[in-house]
């Protein structure tokens, strides 16, 4: 029996690099202690400290600007000759058990305010780094599971988080120790990667200043061309996240909607379905073309998004939602391994962390738009609600012309 689990395990699970193992059990470990604080940071800073709900949403509007700012400099300094990768994990993660050491005095606005900052930048200074140090030690064919393999990391992770976090809450009430622990584990991730990781910037020339990388990057027409689809990607998982829990409980089957409960065991299905499809994913679309990955993708959005405007408007709402979150599922899993691996390909080897800082802005920028507009739309009434999911579907015929011209530029340039 341990035989055939062996080869069982072997068979399904990558053949990497073990320091992308290690990088993704580091990752796992931080994101634990960012579940742990995720959903609970937002209820302990307004009921117990006494913010208003606009001063929360404003903290943490301002650090997802200054991750905006991390991830800029993180990718200019991460092909920096004089820095590199291992330096910029290392800062990351101490800005970032920085954020949570000023998080658990945070007794006002300002103090509350200069802990997002602080996490934001840290958090932002890490994906361009990490995601380099994926393609730096790993083969072309292989960078699709790395990076499928992080992302999971990053989603169990995070679900340990929130339901551990929840329950240290239920059983003791203790707010602020999910801050204190969420900076240990930042620690821990250091520890790791300071003593497993080491630098792994390519030898050669890098850029010469922290501007000159980026103007290279933003005069890539390839690049700036596959942005545009990447952010319209991440607003559609940001819907997901958002504003989707949002429309099945109060315009999916009419005035009941779905209750709380019911929400709760879909959303949990579409993770646990994430999880299980992630790697397998990523390995199927290893026979095809990265643009080819990311039509499938953007088939699978459309057709989701249709499913949810059917839970909404038709009968058994619960089984068209289920339906829709598995769809959506799907789609995620065939999209994020691509995203980043597609442009290790554009990039040249001493402007890998620029070029992936782009991607990662592309993130930030996606969520940043896809919730305000969501709500928008719900808040106009039920036409403007169920009409915002035909909306989104319509949106992928555009995104699939875009990737049949980059498919063809990119084997262009492939023979070229």
């Amino acid at each position: 029996m341990m035989a055939f689990l062996q080869r069982w395990l072997k068979g399904w699970l990558p053949n990497l690099d073990p320091r992308v193992w290690i990088l993704a059990g580091g990752r796992l470990l931080s994101q634990v202690g960012i579940g742990f604080t995720l959903f609970y940071a937002p209820i302990f800073f307004t009921e117990q400290v006494g913010l208003t709900a606009t001063q929360v949403g404003l903290g943490i509007g301002l650090g997802s600007a200054a991750g905006m700012a991390g991830r800029f400099l993180g990718g200019s300094l991460s092909d920096s000759p004089r820095w590199g990768r291992r330096p910029t994990l290392l800062a990351s993660a101490l800005v970032s058990a920085a954020a949570d050491g000023v998080l658990v005095l945070a007794n006002d606005f300002w103090i509350f305010l200069a802990g997002n900052l602080l996490m934001g930048f840290g958090v932002g200074l890490y994906w361009p780094a990490a995601e380099s140090v994926a393609a730096d030690i790993t083969a072309p064919e292989q960078r699709n599971e790395a990076y499928a393999l992080v992302r999971l990391a990053d989603n169990l992770g995070l679900g340990v988080g929130v339901i551990a976090g929840g329950a240290l809450i239920s059983l003791t009430g203790a707010y602020r120790a999910l801050f204190a622990i969420d900076g240990i584990t930042f620690l821990l991730f250091f520890g790791i990667i300071y003593a497993a990781i080491a630098e792994t910037r390519p030898a050669g020339n890098g850029a010469r200043s922290l501007l000159q990388g980026w103007g290279q990057a933003l005069r890539d027409s390839t690049l700036m061309v596959y942005a545009l689809v990447n952010v319209l990607f991440t607003g559609y998982l940001a819907q997901i996240q958002s504003t989707l829990p949002l429309y099945l409980n109060r315009f999916a089957g009419g005035e009941q909607g779905v209750s709380e409960g019911a929400l709760s065991l879909l959303f949990t299905g579409h993770v646990v379905l994430a999880a299980i499809a992630q790697l397998p994913t990523a390995r199927w679309l290893n026979h095809y073309r990265p643009a080819q990955g990311l039509v499938a993708s953007a088939l699978l959005w459309g057709l989701g998004f249709g499913l949810v405007w059917q839970a909404g408007v038709g009968a058994q709402p619960l089984v068209w939602a289920g339906l829709s979150l598995a769809t959506m599922a799907l789609a995620m899993v065939a999209y994020t391994p691509i995203a980043s691996a597609l442009v290790v390909a554009l990039a040249p080897e001493s402007l890998r962390g620029v070029y992936l800082s782009v991607n990662s802005m592309c993130w930030a920028v996606g969520y940043l738009i896809g919730p305000p507009l969501g709500g928008w739309a719900l808040d106009q009434g039920d036409a403007a609600a169920h009409g915002f999911w035909l909306g989104l579907m319509a949106t992928v015929l555009p995104a699939l012309a875009v990737l049949m011209w980059l498919d063809r530029r990119l084997r262009h340039l492939a023979r070229s």
